[in-house]
């Protein structure tokens, strides 16, 4: 059953395009990088069940959450550990998958060429990063609510949004045969508005924001939050409008 809240839901639109990018084969090895509660590593190891499947994240949390969601699941495996630097064994994988876990990387470069490394030639890198931030409506609509202005602070989301720097980066990495596609799929905060209220209340750039606040400056902002949500319920829950990019390489052969 999909919870009415949380990561998972909030992206499960674009989850299918990843599934259905990556292609995973029945004997295929599997690295989920950035792989949160192990959603898409999960189903990776379900699709290739002659293989195997590695998430990595740097949350221990998120991957204890991982671990508890993967009882039974035989050939799926989690590790606490930093992609950028994490050593991989090397030629081991054979597709390396990302839903939006790869845009926070410190040298990017350096993570990719890593990534890269761990690939057995001619192996693919599947991933799904945001588009620029106008582009998003989720999160200029979010902005405009709370009348929040600048980048903030903190890892940026929206780092890996420049084609020609993607292309550039992934390059540098060692990859080659680099395709960027246009993903326009809805984002899904909630069934009702307090339910979406609560999950975008938790978004660190959110609560940090409000909590700076004085009381009444904070209530107001809460409720053109309230009512911006309210603006985009449907029949089908709080939904808002955002753009990615489908990133493919491959390690040369």
């Amino acid at each position: 059953m999909t919870p009415a809240t949380g990561y998972d839901a909030e992206l499960r639109r674009h989850n299918e395009v990843l599934r259905r990018a990556a292609g995973l084969r029945l004997d295929d090895h599997v690295l989920d990088l950035g792989c949160g509660a192990g959603q898409t590593t999960r189903q990776a190891a379900r699709a290739a069940r002659a293989g195997t499947a590695l998430g990595v994240d740097v949350s221990a949390p998120a991957i204890e959450r991982a671990r508890a969601l993967a009882q039974g699941i035989h050939n799926v495996t989690f590790e606490h550990a930093d992609a950028q630097v994490h050593r991989f064994a090397p030629e081991r994988f054979d597709v390396a998958i990302s839903r939006f876990g790869t845009m926070f990387f410190d040298d990017p470069v350096a993570a990719f060429a890593n990534v890269g490394r761990a690939l057995r030639p001619a192996g693919r890198l599947v991933m799904l990063v945001w588009q620029s931030r106008e582009r998003n409506e989720w999160d200029a609509a979010i902005r405009r609510s709370l009348e929040m202005t600048g980048a903030g602070g903190g890892p940026d989301p929206f780092s890996l949004a420049d084609p020609p720097a993607v292309r550039q980066t992934l390059e540098a990495a060692g990859l080659a045969e680099i395709a960027l596609a246009d993903v326009r799929e809805p984002i899904y905060f909630g069934p009702d508005v307090p339910a979406a209220f609560d999950w975008v209340r938790g978004f660190t750039c959110t609560s940090e924001f409000l909590d700076r606040l004085d009381p009444a400056a904070a209530a107001h902002a809460e409720e053109r939050l309230r009512r911006t949500l309210a603006a985009n319920l449907s029949a089908d829950g709080v939904r808002f409008d955002s753009r990615a990019w489908l990133v493919t390489a491959r390690r040369p052969s």
